[in-house]
């Protein structure tokens, strides 16, 4: 059953599975911390955030490399495992099937395969948001996993392909931007077009950071908030740049079964198992984004 309620700071419409009343929430209008009512449109109470201190929360380092691998082994997150697994699997050995058929001169479209790769994309993206929210308020498990009905299923996804879309064009349109210049000059200079892209990889994490906490694209676009807290921990957010650009690496690199159609089982297996394991560094490395807000948020002016 979902609870409805409004915020009790601006008064946004807020729904919620019943079985998450009383946890702690935040609104992704205006940042309000609460604890979830239990009942319909009960005032929910307002959960004041903690005194910011001078100095960066220790153990950041750990809470990476060694906290995050203990996720894999709590029982508590058999689900969020589970769910993206399957996630995996789906985008593995469906993504190449196309059904579309011509009768007479009307061409019939039926790209199943692309619509369950962006439905299984869209359904990571929502969980890697979910992760980057959960961590930032001091949980150490992977979020749980509701949808809300059939229609907060197609809504989560649709709603998570669009933010995670225009936040990797927000940052790589310097090097979209360069690449039609050059293209247009007849100009090939491959190593500023890299650049450009690997900087644009670079303040994805803090732009996907700000996004899924609901602040939205403009504050992303404002460099002095953006840039402080990087260049004040910026050892801490290259260490989360470059699992980030590991895990992003690793997913271009493994080949989906429509490409392994011909091969052994045992080639095939392998693939899977890469794929499964890319999604586990791809957890590590959006974790490690909550990670960084949770430690350094001393430094985020937000």
């Amino acid at each position: 059953m979902t609870v409805e309620f409004n915020c009790p700071t601006c008064d946004a419409l807020i729904a919620f599975d019943s079985k998450h009343c009383g946890k702690c929430a935040r609104c992704t209008t205006c940042g309000q911390r609460f604890i979830i009512p239990c009942k319909n449109y009960e005032t929910p109470e307002k959960v004041e955030p903690e005194p910011q201190t001078a100095e960066p929360l220790p153990g950041f380092y750990k809470a990476v490399f060694i906290d995050s691998f203990k996720l894999f082994a709590n029982s508590a997150n058999v689900t969020g495992l589970v769910f993206v697994t399957a996630a995996v699997c789906f985008k593995f050995f469906t993504g190449h099937t196309d059904y579309s058929f011509t009768v007479g001169a009307i061409r019939f479209q039926a790209p199943v395969g692309l619509v369950v790769t962006l439905a299984a994309w869209g359904c990571l993206f929502w969980y890697y948001m979910e992760i980057i929210r959960t961590t930032t308020t001091d949980a150490d498990l992977l979020p749980d996993i509701y949808m809300d009905g059939f229609f907060g299923f197609v809504w989560n996804i649709v709603k998570s392909l669009y933010l995670f879309f225009i936040t990797l064009v927000t940052v790589q349109l310097p090097c979209i931007i360069s690449i039609i210049v050059l293209k247009n000059m007849q100009i090939q200079l491959p190593i500023l077009t890299y650049t450009l892209m690997f900087g644009g990889l670079f303040v994805f994490p803090m732009a996907i950071l700000i996004m899924s906490l609901g602040l939205g694209v403009d504050m992303a676009l404002k460099p002095a908030r953006f840039f402080r807290p990087v260049i004040r921990a910026f050892w801490p957010y290259l260490t989360v740049v470059a699992i980030f650009i590991l895990a992003w690496t690793l997913q271009f690199k493994i080949s989906a079964y429509g490409d392994l159609v011909s091969s052994s089982k045992t080639i095939v297996a392998l693939y899977l198992f890469a794929d499964i394991a890319a999604q586990a560094i791809a957890i590590i490395a959006i974790r490690s984004i909550g990670l960084f807000y949770r430690h350094y948020s001393c430094h985020l002016p937000w």
